[in-house]
């Protein structure tokens, strides 16, 4: 199982929120790619990169900080957050990002996410999927939408998605683990391979999700719980090995 730690940014620095909130921000450093020098020293072998000025705006908003991170390391990164439109998507490819994760066009334009996986493919293009109970949050989180999460996973299966980045909106950012029941729905009716997000803050919650690798869970995001210490990455990483 892959271990992503997560590099949240804002104004072009490393940030957390809670739950999404960008009322509720807590500032961890200024220079992201030091971060990820730090995550890679430490073994790391992917980042999952979130741009919240663009999941909030709906258009990019830290692409400098992204290819500061891309110059500084030899890390595979996944990108998401506010990726609307295919120059969009072109950009941060081009600064280097192996996957983008297309979250909110997903819901309002599957046509989009179809068009992209035609000229993408399926290894570039991934689904964001927050989730609040059980319905599809979207705009950086700030609404709900009437698309239950399994269903969009499946209609973004039919389509030609094979992973989903996965997150429970209400364990984000308050280290009270993972929703586990949830992950396992969405692994078990939709068939797509999960990296499970929200929540992961111990070693019993990795142990939990590499358990269920078999279902079709394949990696963890983690984040607050790496910058607030009460978890080492070394240890994550033996964990999931």
């Amino acid at each position: 199982m892959i271990i992503y730690p997560a590099i949240d940014l804002k104004e072009g620095q490393c940030v957390r929120l809670v739950q999404g909130r960008a009322s509720d921000k807590t500032v961890y450093s200024d220079s992201p790619s030091s971060m990820a020098r730090c995550f890679q020293e430490l073994g790391a072998a992917w980042l999952h990169i979130v741009d919240l000025d663009g999941a909030f705006s709906g258009k990019p908003g830290n692409l400098q900080a992204i290819e500061s991170i891309a110059a500084a390391v030899s890390l595979k990164f996944q990108v998401g957050g506010g990726l609307r439109s295919l120059e969009d998507v072109e950009r941060v490819l081009r600064l280097g990002a192996q996957r983008v994760i297309i979250g909110s066009r997903a819901v309002t334009s599957p046509d989009f996410v179809k068009m992209l996986l035609d000229k993408f493919g399926a290894e570039k293009i991934v689904l964001g999927l927050d989730a609040k109970d059980g319905m599809v949050a979207v705009d950086g989180w700030v609404s709900t939408s009437n698309f239950k999460a399994v269903e969009l996973g499946l209609q973004m299966k039919s389509l030609g998605i094979k992973r989903v980045v996965f997150t429970d909106i209400s364990r984000d950012g308050v280290l009270k683990g993972p929703n586990l029941a949830s992950i396992e729905e969405m692994a078990r009716k939709t068939g797509l391979e999960i990296i499970a997000s929200g929540g992961v803050s111990s070693l019993e919650n990795i142990k939990a999700l590499k358990a269920m690798e078999d279902t079709g869970v394949s990696g963890a995001i983690i984040g607050k719980a790496l910058y607030d210490g009460m978890l080492n990455l070394s240890d994550a990483l033996a964990e999931a090995h």
